[in-house]
């Protein structure tokens, strides 16, 4: 048998291993859980035609639909089912008008069972590594009573293991017929499910394993199953230089005593219009500058605007991306899931080296949770960035333009080492910007306000508003009636 380094068996589905922990147990057997449209089948031959794929003998046993619908569906998946030997045990279209019956086998009575002599046969002159049997609770059916069906199954599941097989069998599970006896049974449980939010796969069982627990997202299109497994931020890790990260405006790194350490979440929090995108650009084509490559995920605005409108204010963002150095991508509502979207950005950091990541904005990244918890998606998110010592940027967007002062109209304060906020002012009846310093986790900044531009020649920070009372409200007043200086 071809097994990996692991001494375990690829299910062929991408991301399924990661949360099995390299795959399943040779020798083992897996119940395959799920009601109608998950993905039972579909999964069942990912997991044979992987292993025909590596040299191994594959055998499905149906017991409800036929070897010729199931292999059309596998090539209308896109899947390679040439090699896997299909063991047709389904009812054939004359049974309607015959008198017969399917005898399930008790171990007294193997050599006498039509369909026990035809599963036999097939095992010893296949010898497969792997099986598939769908669905296993077919056999219910034939069963006299339901202690004649758990001895019969534990036979049957014992009698493949012995032969050398690693067995996966799916349930048909009803509140009338549940399979909680299958569920003792297994040495393994996958469980699919199919609801409002989309598809997910959670692993019940493992045994002698460990697996990444939790509900996890699983995507079912052309090439069959993909998982995209829950993203745990304390199982990745990377040693890295305390490096800090110059905005090149020597105004603002003077208010960040020097920039934005690596490793950190920096809130840029201000309302609509206000230059947060802009911002965040400046810090990356800084990165850019010292050879730092970077990727900004664009949940609101499309690329193209974005970039004629940093190249209006001096940001050279179509020669960074052509140097490779920056990523746009626009990411539209729904499109993808938490976890989807976390393993994309996991390929960015760990397959590009990548070392500054935008997202642009909060709430445009809310848009695409399906109705998820935002905090618990984005709290793992951050954390395993900061993890990789990547300098994390987050545009913030806040509703009011005016009034009371808010970093977020969100509870997620707490995710940020670093925050940076941007207000409107009215000044003298004329509309004026100003930039703050609010948080920084790992050293001091400048409590002081400065007035914020954004020219054809780039970001414009003034000196401190030191004259200025009242700026958090959105409306300051000048102390005594002096000008700032």
């Amino acid at each position: 048998m071809n097994n990996n380094s692991n001494n375990r068996f690829s299910t062929g589905v991408d991301g399924l291993d990661e949360v099995l922990m390299g795959g399943l147990l040779p020798g083992h057997t897996y119940l395959l859980r799920g009601g109608p449209g998950t993905g039972k089948t579909t999964l069942g031959l990912q997991f044979l035609a992987a292993g025909v794929s590596q040299g191994e003998k594959a055998l499905y046993i149906t017991l409800e639909e036929s070897e010729a619908s199931l292999r059309k569906n596998a090539s209308r998946l896109g899947l390679n089912v040439e090699g896997v030997e299909f063991l047709d045990l389904s009812p054939d279209p004359e049974y309607f008008s015959k008198v017969e019956s399917y005898d399930i086998f008790s171990p007294a009575e193997v050599e006498r069972s039509p369909a026990t002599s035809a599963i036999t046969e097939a095992v010893e002159r296949i010898k497969p590594a792997r099986v598939f049997i769908d669905p296993l609770t077919q056999f219910r059916y034939l069963s006299t009573d339901v202690f004649q069906f758990r001895k019969q199954v534990l036979s049957f599941l014992r009698f493949l293991s012995q032969q050398g097989a690693t067995v996966l069998f799916s349930s048909e599970s009803s509140p009338s017929l549940p399979d909680e006896d299958l569920q003792f049974m297994a040495d393994g449980i996958i469980k699919l499910d199919l609801d409002e939010y989309g598809r997910t796969l959670t692993v019940q069982k493992h045994r002698g394993s460990d697996f990444v627990a939790g509900s996890h997202c699983v995507r079912l299109d052309i090439g069959g199953i993909t998982v995209y497994p829950k993203l745990v931020p304390a199982a990745y890790g990377l040693k890295f230089s305390p490096l800090i990260l110059s905005s090149g405006l020597p105004e603002l790194d003077k208010m960040l005593c020097g920039g934005l350490e690596h490793g950190t979440v920096t809130f840029i929090s201000g309302p609509s219009g206000v230059g947060k995108s802009t911002l965040g650009m400046q810090f990356i084509q800084q990165a850019a500058s010292q050879g730092e490559r970077s990727v900004l995920f664009s949940f609101d605005e499309e690329v193209g605007i974005l970039m004629r409108r940093c190249e209006s204010v001096g940001i050279k963002a179509s020669e960074m991306v052509e140097k490779g150095m920056l990523k746009l991508e626009k990411i539209g509502p729904l499109r993808f899931t938490p976890d989807e979207f976390a393993r994309w950005v996991r390929r960015e950091v760990e397959e590009q080296q990548t070392r500054v990541v935008m997202l642009d904005s909060v709430s445009g990244y809310r848009l695409s949770m399906r109705g998820r918890d935002l905090v618990a998606q984005l709290h793992a998110l951050t954390k395993y960035l900061q993890n990789m010592g990547v300098v994390v940027l987050l545009a913030v967007e806040i509703a009011h333009l005016t009034g009371d002062f808010r970093v977020t109209d969100y509870d997620i304060s707490y995710l940020a080492d670093n925050i940076v906020f941007l207000r409107y002012l009215e000044i003298d009846g004329q509309m004026k910007k100003a930039i703050g310093v609010l948080k920084k986790r790992l050293s001091d900044f400048e409590k002081t306000l400065r007035e914020f531009e954004t020219t054809q020649n780039g970001i414009q920070i003034g000196h401190p508003l030191v004259n200025l009372r009242g700026i958090l409200t959105g409306t300051p007043s000048w102390v005594h009636n002096q000008p700032n200086p």
